[in-house]
């Protein structure tokens, strides 16, 4: 245990910066001859000051009450040198100033865990993913400031009652993006991305108790949409007279028959189309959100659409497919099953789904082999996709009872 030869707390006016008869009042902490000074944010007259007590010496109640809370600092600062000595921490007049200011290791802020966090994934987390992050970092700091009145909250602060209380800002306060408040799953996706920060901070050792310990996330599950074979087959053959739409649709029946995500497709290169080990061609890509390295042998549709956008002038260099935002690719997609009478709700993720049940899982795929062309590590995240339809259901039993009736 580390000790000090000497140690000192002196409450002085600094008459140096004095004006108009008033001066402001500081502490001095020493520890082996080396200094460190706090202004305690209090000021009183010169002429009251009273050099022996360190205290004013004027009689009125004001000057009562100061001296009450110089008594109170004096006994902080002490207890501050108290706990660095219990904890084994190097007692310099610094690490005393630091501590009885909140700036220590100790007294880690939350906004300085979230730029932590912030910079030491850079690299590690997708940019989607910390773009995610900055966005629960607005919402914190529009909760700190219009709820909790300050501008950032020590780690130590954070309870139950605060997550609780970040959950109903997160309902009922407008959305960044719009004026609605967020719906169930966005205000959870932000207590998920918190409650993975108090985590970071506990084996940081920032945080000696989890907030989060007896909060339960509660996602809603929804119907994941798909095309069934029927509306897939309406969705390719119906005329639709505009361009932008007729691309739109080739990049979702592509996806609907590679499995591919819409930022996969996006970044599909024409180097990642080459021959496989049957010697068709093969599209050989590693996927953005995993990083997990995937061949998918191309069927014939996927195959067509490949080529019919082989040369296409609007196509980036390298590029495989004339791929628009992901925004407006959703947006055209609402109009273009309405307009063909196709009843979903479908966005560009929904031809992922459609690939895994309706291409592959309804035609007899096994599950381990979608899994495989889908680019998942786990056949668990595959279920969540793969819903086998009724028809599928129906003909399996139907092989089942033929083949106990030979038996």
């Amino acid at each position: 245990m580390q000790t000090s030869r000497t140690f000192s707390i002196h409450l002085w006016l600094n008459t140096s910066k004095g004006k108009d008869g008033l001066a402001p009042i500081y502490a001095r902490v020493t520890v082996d001859g080396k200094r460190a000074e706090i202004s305690l944010q209090r000021q009183t007259k010169i002429k009251n000051w009273d050099s022996k007590s360190k205290r004013t010496k004027a009689r009125t109640p004001e000057a009562k009450a100061l001296n009450i809370y110089l008594n109170q600092i004096y006994f902080k600062l002490l207890d501050c040198q108290k706990e660095l000595l219990s904890e084994c921490k190097l007692i310099t007049a610094k690490s005393i100033k630091y501590r009885f200011v909140g700036k220590d290791e100790k007294h880690k802020t939350l906004l300085e865990l979230v730029t932590y966090h912030n910079k030491s994934m850079l690299g590690k987390l997708k940019m989607g993913t910390l773009k995610n992050y900055y966005t629960t970092e607005n919402y914190l700091k529009r909760f700190l400031i219009l709820e909790k009145k300050t501008k950032d909250i020590y780690l130590k602060q954070i309870s139950s009652s605060f997550i609780i209380d970040f959950e109903q800002h997160l309902r009922k306060g407008p959305s960044l993006q719009s004026s609605k408040p967020l719906r169930n799953n966005g205000v959870m996706k932000h207590l998920e991305r918190l409650r993975k920060l108090m985590n970071l901070a506990l084996d940081l050792e920032w945080l000696d108790k989890n907030p989060f310990v007896r909060y339960k996330l509660k996602f809603n599950k929804f119907t994941k949409q798909f095309l069934t074979q029927e509306n897939l087959e309406t969705f390719e053959v119906s005329l639709l007279k505009e361009k932008k739409y007729q691309i739109v649709r080739d990049l979702f029946v592509f996806a609907c028959y590679t499995g591919l995500s819409y930022s996969d497709v996006k970044l599909l290169n024409k180097a990642n189309i080459k021959p496989g080990i049957d010697g068709d061609f093969w599209i050989f890509i590693r996927r953005q959100k995993n990083e997990q390295l995937v061949k998918i042998p191309l069927l014939d549709k996927a195959l067509a659409i490949l080529k019919k956008y082989e040369n296409y002038p609007n196509v980036d260099k390298g590029r495989a497919l004339p791929v628009i935002s992901n925004q407006k690719i959703n947006f055209y997609l609402k109009e273009i099953t309405s307009d063909i009478g196709i009843n979903k709700n479908i966005t560009f993720h929904s031809a992922r789904h459609t690939f895994a049940t309706t291409v592959t899982l309804s035609n007899g795929v096994p599950i381990e082999t979608v899994s495989k062309l889908m680019g998942h590590k786990k056949i668990s995240t595959t279920q969540i996709y793969a819903r086998v339809l009724e028809e599928k259901i129906s003909s399996d039993i139907i092989l089942l009872k033929k083949r106990l009736e030979i038996n």
